[in-house]
């Protein structure tokens, strides 16, 4: 039928589907755990922080399984992750609970690959970015640091190993994918520039 997506890609004519509102629904609950974390309720921020990555497994799961991906999906999940995350990380730096030189450096990745992508496009050069291994990792070990961080805040349990490796694992994970995008960045500027 005329209208109807045809393949397995993301569907630009279903835009607000159930995947989608509770991506929305995550990016929602930022301020909240922003407001937990700067009120000291840390039992509260670990507990919206854990539902949030509930509801972000949820809606991959529904998305793929009952093949309800779309254009505004794509972009909405990673962003309501990184909002996530970066709100999460600049929260705790900001009230002194995980060293300020861990968040400058999540941060500037974020900014990094961000300020890459626009400064490709307004060359005429646009860059799709697709997740790398290395990124992945790297967002797995964020977001579990900053879960045992809240948890063991929250709940009064002593973590302080775990933590440190955690710590150094965000600092070399996140060094290794602004290495492999800033290459990556490189090598689509360079062959553009030889056509």
């Amino acid at each position: 039928m005329p209208g109807e997506p045809t393949g397995a890609g993301p569907r630009a004519g279903i835009a607000l589907n159930i995947p989608n509102l509770i991506t929305l629904g995550r990016i929602l609950l930022v301020p909240f755990v922003v407001w937990a974390i700067a009120s000291g309720a840390m039992w509260i921020a670990f507990v919206l922080f854990l539902a949030a990555g509930v509801s972000d497994a949820i809606d991959g799961y529904l998305a793929k399984r009952f093949k309800m991906t779309t254009e505004l999906g794509a972009y909405l999940d990673p962003l309501a992750d990184k909002a996530l995350i970066v709100s999460i990380y600049l929260t705790l730096g900001i009230s002194d609970l995980i060293p300020r030189w861990l968040v400058i450096l999540v941060v500037s990745r974020d900014i990094l690959i961000v300020g890459g992508i626009l400064l490709s496009w307004l060359m005429g050069n646009p860059l799709k970015i697709k997740p790398l291994l290395v990124s992945k990792l790297n967002t797995v070990a964020q977001i579990a640091f900053a879960c045992v961080v809240l948890g063991s805040l929250g709940f009064g349990i002593p973590a302080d190993t775990l933590t440190l490796v955690l710590m150094v694992l965000v600092a070399a994970l996140t060094l290794l994918s602004i290495a492999a995008y800033l290459a990556e960045w490189v090598r689509h500027m360079n062959l553009v520039g030889e056509q």
